[in-house]
């Protein structure tokens, strides 16, 4: 695995490395003590699917609060999705700093989310298919998120939204929740 850290401290494009045969490949996309040797000490206790239909789909920008942060290892497992991610830590140097990356299913790369991160993606094919991979279990009373296309971060979206779901709709600003944490 190659790991590349992007412009939020602690966020990583991993690109897998491939063991190729007659029969295909095999890649690994998790170990615990690469991902240490690297900086990385999550353990992961759930996985989620997430699958959507149309291109254009926004999901996000969701985070659990404290003492439930979760990190996440995100992967494109069919179709291609622009992944973003908002720095939430507030001692961070890169508090309130965004970034996104698209990932592809013909692509081995994985990106890596740290506890502290907003996290949300919108979908450039249609019938799209992501896995989380979570350090946290999911906890309804801590889950918050981000209005998608809040003023202040200025996220520029690589499509136009076309699918979003009431609750993503009804999310707080970037200032009413980071107040509200």
């Amino acid at each position: 695995m190659i790991f590349n850290e992007l412009e939020c401290k602690g966020v990583y494009l991993i690109k897998l490395e491939k063991h190729e045969d007659n029969r295909g490949f095999f890649a690994r996309s998790w170990d615990k003590t690469i991902f240490e040797e690297n900086g990385i000490k999550s353990s992961f206790v759930q996985n989620n699917i997430s699958f959507n239909n149309t291109k254009g789909t926004i999901r996000g920008l969701h985070y659990q609060a404290s003492p439930y942060e979760e990190a996440k290892l995100v992967r494109c497992i069919r179709g291609k999705a622009y992944e973003v991610f908002v720095d939430i830590r507030k001692n961070s140097k890169t508090y309130l700093k965004w970034g996104g990356v698209e990932l592809r299913s013909n692509e081995l790369t994985s990106l890596y989310v740290p506890e502290g991160f907003a996290l949300g993606f919108q979908t450039l094919e249609d019938n799209t298919e992501l896995f989380y991979q979570m350090s946290q279990f999911y906890k309804p009373e801590y889950s918050l998120g981000i209005i998608w296309n809040d003023e202040k971060l200025k996220i520029t979206w690589p499509t136009k939204m076309t699918v979003i779901s009431e609750k993503d709709l009804s999310l707080p600003s970037l200032n009413q929740a980071i107040n509200k944490n």
